[in-house]
């Protein structure tokens, strides 16, 4: 594996550690984040839209040029919409 990449990937893990130690220490950003990700769901522009609604509404701040952490977050958030349409 190249400098490069791992140095990235270190990066990730820094930023997903810090994500779900605020999760973890405000546990109403979940709950947030999923109310939002509902509410926009089927904007044909849904992610970004959720992007910006849970960084003005959370303590979670998501840039317009969104990090590989950031993009993870926001396909766990629509992995998470899509089993609960499943479960309907």
């Amino acid at each position: 594996m190249s400098t490069s990449v791992e140095s990235q990937q270190a990066r990730m893990i820094d930023e997903l550690r810090v994500f779900i130690k605020k999760v973890m220490s405000e546990p109403t950003i979940a709950v947030k984040s999923m109310e939002i990700a509902r509410k926009y769901r089927s904007e044909p522009n849904a992610k970004e839209l959720i992007a910006r609604e849970i960084s003005a509404n959370t303590t979670i701040r998501i840039p317009e040029q969104w990090s590989d952490a950031d993009r993870m977050f926001l396909d766990i958030i629509h992995d998470v919409l899509e089993d609960e349409e499943a479960l309907y």
